[in-house]
């Protein structure tokens, strides 16, 4: 078996991601395939590239030296597609505008802002759960812009020559529970009044899991954990089999309570990040803004908030 790109980029995923779970994942395949493909390349080459633990994965000693060779391969020739593809789309195409963005309430909004601002123009939208993945996608020439939000505590892996402009510095993360938990009843929740939940989280956030096991430590809690995507998330917080961190511009809901935690343990940096040279950097930004800035106004517990810490985002707003 000869070493091909997708079998150097497969061993950078499971690398990246620390897991197979979370590499087939980014990938867009199943575990047991990844699976297969690994055990095949390290049959062709004779030896282990990773160590199989109870935690997830970790490169060898010779995993490393590989890797050291395959990651700038990797990239190389990323770059080298996203660079033709596009030459070529300039040379056929009108402009174009190339999204990525982590989940969030406000890019409805902002991509009709700028269909507006940018008529004509082709406009690309392509969303991940990896805030980092969607880094590697802008460095290698494959997106114009990114939206992306880094947990507090878990640094973004950010790639030389991106330029970062700054959404929100701090933004807090709620709580979602049923509308029946006991907690829903007050306008501000303790984290010790849901530290006996089973708290949901997704473990293919960048960060995520990291930051609310810093919390919990800090608190000296220890509540139980389930693992999945916020679809399943939000059908079990419903009926009060779970409660989650979420954004403060989500709802409002009919069937769900969305509240802020005491003290706002949980919070995450919201980035707008661009590659090097982008014309349309500052008025993509501004639709950024913009269109963020509706969505905390039209979501009554976050308009609250931001009142009560009398923030900035308040300014140019007609606040009820």
């Amino acid at each position: 078996m000869e070493l091909e790109v997708r079998h150097l980029r497969a061993l950078c995923a499971i690398a990246e991601a620390g897991s197979l779970h979370k590499a087939a994942r980014s990938l867009g395949m199943s575990q047991p395939s990844l699976t297969t493909q690994l055990r095949r390349i390290e049959n062709s080459l004779g030896a282990e590239l990773f160590s199989r633990e109870r935690t997830g994965c970790r490169p060898t000693p010779l995993g490393y030296a590989v890797l050291s060779r395959a990651r700038p391969l990797v990239e190389q020739m990323s770059a080298l597609v996203a660079e033709t593809r596009a030459a070529a789309a300039r040379t056929t195409e009108g402009p174009h505008l190339r999204i990525g963005a982590t989940a969030s309430r406000v890019i409805a909004n902002w991509l009709r802002r700028l269909r507006v601002r940018l008529p004509g123009t082709d406009t690309s939208l392509h969303v991940d759960v990896s805030a980092n993945a969607l880094l590697r996608k802008l460095a290698a020439g494959q997106l114009d812009v990114a939206f992306v939000h880094e947990v507090e505590g878990s640094p973004l892996r950010m790639p030389d020559g991106l330029v970062q402009r700054v959404l929100v510095e701090r933004e807090p993360q709620f709580i979602s529970m049923s509308l029946d938990h006991p907690a829903a009843a007050r306008p501000v929740v303790e984290l010790a009044d849901v530290a006996a939940d089973r708290w949901m989280v997704d473990p293919t956030v960048d960060g995520e899991w990291d930051g609310l096991r810093r919390v919990f430590a800090e608190a000296g809690l220890n509540p139980p954990v389930l693992y999945g995507d916020y679809l399943t998330a939000a059908s079990l917080i419903v009926i009060g089999e779970a409660v989650a961190p979420c954004q403060p511009t989500s709802g409002p809901r009919d069937d769900m309570a969305i509240r802020p935690l005491r003290g706002d343990p949980l919070a995450v940096r919201l980035l707008l990040v661009s590659r090097p040279g982008f014309a349309e950097a500052a008025a993509v930004y501004a639709d950024l803004e913009a269109a963020y800035r509706d969505a905390a106004m039209r979501a009554a517990g976050y308009r609250q908030w931001l009142l009560r810490n009398e923030s900035p985002l308040l300014a140019g707003s007609a606040v009820a």
